[in-house]
């Protein structure tokens, strides 16, 4: 790599869209990133980025059973030689944790919205690991205000060291049109309202709560449909009770798709739900809204931010199986009113939610953070 570009060492949980889109925007910028994942997980399909280095030792490190003080030391080795520029980190209480403990510096910690909104509150010691690790970084990215708040609440970072933008999508990928796949015509659902969730399987995503929901929206509506796509640690209880309910003929499950498919699955559906527990910004419900979607989401954190309750989507009491349900049947008895949230949606995600021009505000971070720290 050449030796005046500024190298970034990027620490994330393992590999997926966000970390491809990530890596890919630092290689732009000029920088010459290096990716150092968590866990040996790989959730995105494309290769990393063309100049972008990845160092795997600490995801083996985990996978061994290694001990937070050996993962530590392991980090640290990393940092002395590679001798970054800077350090990008997160989750909150895993990677960026890890890079305090590390002492790197200048750190940038990177919340990933959970990490802040719920995590940082669950347990005294999750506080203790928050507040320690924002008192090493020198600064913040969060996707919402929500996230920013908590950053004012658990550390003294100076305001504008906190940066804040929704992480943003691909426009160009992501827009309305007519779907490349003809997923509707195999499954006999031509002319059925389809509903489509892209949340991992997890136990934040509550997928099991929007299988009950659906169920009692499949009862009343019989030509309602699901589409499922993803999969998780919660893969067996979700198959499960998709049995359990009764839902066979009514859910297709797809497992992972390949993310460049994914605007053709929005587009053969009729409208997006979720039924996270808490969100900061959701890039999975901006895809839908950039594809002409109306959402159902949780009103909790970032999605207040986005959804307005009868103007472009619908809000739910998260975790609430019958709030949800409620949220389903008033949008799929309107067709008219999902096309108009559709149509604002489109809008709105165009206005706010563009990736490439979101991102200088990140680039300036790090230009200021760096030169004050003599790096480069």
């Amino acid at each position: 790599m050449d030796g005046s570009r500024l190298k970034v060492l990027y620490i994330s949980t393992g590999y997926t869209t966000h970390d491809y889109r990530f890596l890919t925007s630092f290689e732009q910028a000029g920088w010459a990133p290096t990716h150092v994942p968590l866990l040996d997980e790989r959730l995105e399909t494309r290769s990393l980025p063309d100049g972008c280095r990845e160092v795997r030792s600490l995801a083996e490190e985990t996978a061994s059973g290694g001990s937070w003080r050996e993962r530590r030391n392991q980090l640290a080795r990393i940092i002395a030689d590679l001798r970054p520029g800077v350090v990008i980190a997160g989750p909150i209480q895993s990677g960026a944790f890890l890079a305090a403990l590390a002492r790197a510096r200048p750190l940038i910690t990177v919340s990933w919205g959970t990490d802040l909104l719920v995590d940082a509150d669950a347990t005294p010691l999750s506080r203790f690991v928050t507040q320690y690790t924002l008192a090493a970084s020198d600064a913040v990215f969060g996707d919402c205000q929500a996230v920013r708040e908590a950053v004012r609440r658990n550390s003294r970072i100076a305001d504008e060291r906190i940066v804040t933008f929704p992480w943003g999508i691909d426009l160009l990928r992501f827009r309305p049109g007519a779907s490349s796949l003809s997923l509707r015509d195999e499954l006999g659902w031509g002319a059925n309202e389809v509903f489509i969730s892209t949340r991992s399987w997890e136990p934040v995503y509550a997928i099991a709560v929007l299988l009950r929901a659906f169920a009692g929206v499949a009862q009343r509506r019989p030509t309602a449909r699901l589409l499922l796509l993803g999969d998780g640690s919660q893969k067996r209880e979700i198959r499960s009770l998709v049995t359990e309910l009764g839902l066979g003929r009514f859910v297709h499950m797809t497992g992972r798709v390949d993310y460049t498919l994914l605007p053709d699955y929005f587009r053969a559906s009729d409208i997006y739900v979720s039924s996270a527990l808490s969100d900061g910004t959701s890039v999975s419900m901006l895809e839908a809204m950039a594809c002409g979607l109306p959402v159902i989401v949780s009103n909790s954190f970032g999605n207040l931010e986005w959804v307005e309750e009868g103007v472009n989507g619908s809000l739910a009491r998260p975790g609430d199986a019958d709030s949800l349900a409620a949220a389903m049947s008033a949008l799929i008895d309107n067709r008219e009113t999902r096309s108009a949230m559709g149509a604002t949606n489109v809008v709105t995600v165009g206005s706010r939610a563009n990736w490439d021009v979101n991102f200088s505000a990140l680039e300036r971070l790090v230009e200021d953070v760096t030169s004050a720290d003599g790096a480069g």
